[in-house]
């Protein structure tokens, strides 16, 4: 079932494009949203699943179906990939982090080094980081880097407060059937983040849209405005106009 041709259009770029181009067109076409687990419809990862949601339906998904989707997408036309698992940090310096496969990034590799990718981490990096230096890398004008912590990498960005840990990465070469037992809890936890409000966001070229309960954000060239969502049909048609995205009736 899986169509690289179909894929590509989705996202609106040739199969000649960079990883760079990839990842950012990702980024602005599919939204990051976890709307299918407050409507109880159970995420499977598998990849017919992955690819009728995501590319048929022009729906988004959170990290294990759109890493997941991506990599597949990736080593079709030609990349190494190797999934990886993260702890994503629970405290913002970086002193504690959620369990193994709490999250998916991936690990991309090319004659140019070694790269972090990562299309499911909601507001992050653009364009992929370089894995082989522990260097400040801007993207999208705002600063990342990774910093050694035994085995592992951590990822961390500059917010105005300073710099905040996002996750601690580990370089062990993972495979999507090892992240099923934390896909299931984050559909089903009231402890998951995911479990307690809707959310769905997006890059944009000139910075990002999200809608969430009750409001509606737009961030253009670090200006940020909302407008109210103030009701179930204020959300559905926000979700209608910025993201493509058609829930089924609540009827």
């Amino acid at each position: 079932m899986f169509d690289v041709a179909r894929y590509l259009e989705r996202i609106g770029v040739g199969a000649e494009q960079s990883l760079t181009r990839l990842h950012r067109a990702h980024l602005e076409a599919v939204p990051f949203e976890n709307l299918d687990i407050h409507l109880k419809r159970p995420i499977r990862l598998d990849m017919n699943a992955l690819f009728e949601k995501v590319v048929v339906q022009r729906r988004g998904g959170f990290c294990y179906e759109l890493n997941g989707l991506f990599a597949r997408l990736l080593t079709a036309l030609g990349h190494r990939v190797t999934l990886l698992s993260a702890g994503v940090a629970t405290a913002p310096d970086g002193s504690a982090y959620g369990p193994e496969f709490d999250h998916l990034a991936l690990q991309v590799e090319d004659e140019q080094g070694r790269w972090l990718a990562d299309v499911g981490f909601g507001e992050c990096f653009t364009e992929p980081l370089r894995l082989d230096t522990h260097d400040v890398q801007v993207r999208s004008g705002r600063a990342y880097r990774l910093s050694p912590e035994g085995n592992n990498l951590i990822l961390w960005s500059e917010k105005p407060s300073g710099w905040e840990a996002e996750y601690r990465l580990s370089l062990v070469p993972r495979q999507l059937a090892d992240f099923e037992g934390m896909c299931r809890y984050h559909q089903t936890s009231p402890d998951s983040i995911f479990t307690q409000r809707r959310l769905c966001t997006r890059a944009t070229p000139e910075g990002r849209i999200t809608a969430k309960e009750g409001t509606l954000v737009l961030t253009r060239s670090g200006v940020r405005t909302e407008q109210p969502l103030p009701d179930e049909d204020a959300l559905r048609r926000a979700l209608v106009e910025h993201f493509g995205v058609i829930l089924p009736s609540l009827e």
